[in-house]
């Protein structure tokens, strides 16, 4: 059984510098030199997972195979690699809390007191290694969220210090990514923040072996050398990670600057193969020069913060590639989308992407949207909350069912076209309940998803409780909206779209969460070429 190698990222100074990005591009470089390779996330926050965050908090929350509701950082991970995660692949301070406090009601820790040395570290090293106990990776890549010196990262850091004993030099290594600020008014790059970050960290028991440093302006040899010495590094495992154009700029970066050598000969592992780039390359060369240009609007309840629908904007640049096109997103806030403004938002769209949500708050708005695409044959997407949209719309605008509702918006609504799902009605706690995770679909012939699959079977991640009420299927059906994909095993309706316009589908599931870089997804490929068709 091969021996795995434990690469941690710990981040200093400040938040949001991009540890995911770091993690995930170290990782394909490795990848792209024959290793195998997975990443894991460490969240420091008390919640369970993600799920019942609002997303203004944190982004949006993403979906495996396996149903795991998970931080946003795993959609970097499989974009990048293009192999899919699971529950093992996040871990929350509630979720460590919860096992231990678990054990301890069943007796299991004999009658001693439990505290956070050693069991919360054991539980925090025990999951830390589940990946690398499996046999199936060379190296495992493990982000630590938050900034050194947080209250809530100090057990997650102290089990890294146990670890990096436990395990030796050779099989593990700690990479702390840190920011070099440049002051104005000086003319001049800091390096006391990171000297400071590295010495909390160092307080800890814990020594980085390579520093990664986030910056505006590259840094000279004289700096990087003033860093290795007062970090206690030598001068070659400093890492100028200067702002790039676009995330997927990053591993081309880190190569040049030697990261994934560096990291190779501290794990004493071969760095003879080079990493196979030409694919990357071919996407970033696409991306980077476009033919044509398009203007998708979306229209969303959490616009203010991008993260919320990270996947899709992401989804969308790997279809804009592929179509060599450049997609230009218009943020459109669907509780602006008034009678009065409607016509200005969205005339000039080359498409319209109505997007995921929950509760009632801007639904009008996104009615309103799926409309002005059906009625003047702009290319329309519509997204779970989306999908269910475009069928109350189609349902009161089409068949005349004036007060026709989703019973998440309105639980008296006498048509109730978009209900709650059998299995979820007597459920009472939020938290992981919802239908989770890969479910298959399978299409109908002739219709514009299968035309986009090219294939008659298709599986899907899901994260939602309503679902079309088959009770109006024919009707509807009958009127013009078909129902192009189905549930083999609930019957349910997965997916809609009007065959007598140039581009309508609404799906049920999550199709943004299995695009990737080297994979784009074939329903955001053929919306963004519709859409080029709409501009010609």
């Amino acid at each position: 059984m091969r021996t795995t190698k434990y690469v941690f990222v710990t981040g200093g100074v400040t938040s949001s510098l991009g540890k995911g990005i770091i993690a995930a591009s170290l990782a394909k470089l490795l990848q792209e030199r024959g290793y195998s390779v997975t990443i894991q996330k460490l969240d420091p926050y008390i919640n369970i997972d993600p799920g019942t965050l609002n997303p203004y908090e944190h982004g949006e929350c993403y979906v495996t195979d396996d149903g795991a509701e998970t931080d946003l950082d795993l959609g970097h991970y499989e974009r990048f690699l293009n192999i899919p995660t699971s529950q093992a692949n996040n871990v929350t301070t509630g979720r460590i809390y919860q096992s231990v406090i678990d054990k301890e009601r069943k007796g299991e820790f004999l009658g001693k007191t439990v505290q956070v040395i050693p069991h919360i570290t054991d539980e925090i090293k025990r999951r830390i290694q589940i990946l690398g106990n499996t046999g199936e990776y060379d190296i495992v890549i493990t982000e630590i969220g938050g900034t050194v010196g947080d209250i809530e990262s100090l057990p997650y850091v102290e089990s890294v210090r146990q670890l990096l004993w436990e395990l030796g030099e050779e099989n593990a290594i700690v990479i702390h990514l840190t920011l070099i600020p440049f002051l104005a008014a000086a003319g001049e790059l800091k390096t006391k923040p990171t000297q400071h970050s590295v010495k909390m960290l160092m307080q800890s028991g814990v020594s980085p072996d390579i520093l990664v440093c986030r910056t505006e302006h590259e840094l000279d040899d004289k700096l990087k050398a003033k860093l290795a010495l007062f970090c206690n590094v030598k001068k070659e495992d400093v890492i100028e990670s200067i702002d790039a154009d676009t995330i997927y700029d990053v591993p081309l970066l880190m190569h040049e600057e030697g990261l994934d050598h560096v990291v190779l000969s501290k794990l004493k592992l071969s760095t003879e193969k080079q990493p196979e780039l030409s694919k990357w390359n071919h996407f970033l060369k696409q991306h980077k020069n476009p033919c044509h240009e398009v203007e998708i609007g979306l229209i969303g309840k959490y616009v203010e913060l991008h993260d919320s629908y990270k996947s899709i904007t992401e989804a969308l640049i790997h279809a804009g590639a592929v179509n060599e096109v450049k997609v230009n997103v218009k943020w459109i806030h669907s509780e602006e989308l008034i009678p009065e403004t409607i016509e200005n938002e969205l005339s000039g769209l080359h498409g319209i992407l109505v997007a995921p949500g929950f509760g009632d708050r801007g639904i009008e708005g996104k009615i309103k949207a799926v409309q002005y695409a059906r009625e003047n044959n702009i290319p329309f997407f519509g997204i779970c909350l989306g999908m269910q949209m475009a069928v109350i719309e189609f349902a009161r605008n089409v068949l005349n069912l004036k007060d026709a509702n989703s019973t998440e918006m309105d639980s008296n609504t006498s048509n109730p076209v978009i209900g709650l799902m059998e299995e979820q009605k007597e459920i009472t706690k939020k938290g992981g309940t919802m239908r989770l995770g890969a479910w298959e679909c399978q299409l109908q012939e002739n219709s514009n998803v299968f035309k986009a699959y090219k294939a008659l079977k298709i599986s899907e991640r899901h994260r939602h409780r309503y679902e079309f009420n088959n009770s109006y299927l024919e009707q509807m059906t009958e009127k013009g909206l078909q129902a192009s994909g189905i549930n083999p095993k609930t019957g349910l309706v997965e997916v809609v779209e009007l065959p007598n316009h140039p581009w309508f589908v609404g799906v049920q599931y999550h199709p943004e969460y299995k695009s990737t870089v080297l994979n784009p997804h074939p329903l955001f490929v053929d919306f963004v070429k519709a859409t080029l068709n709409y501009t010609q």
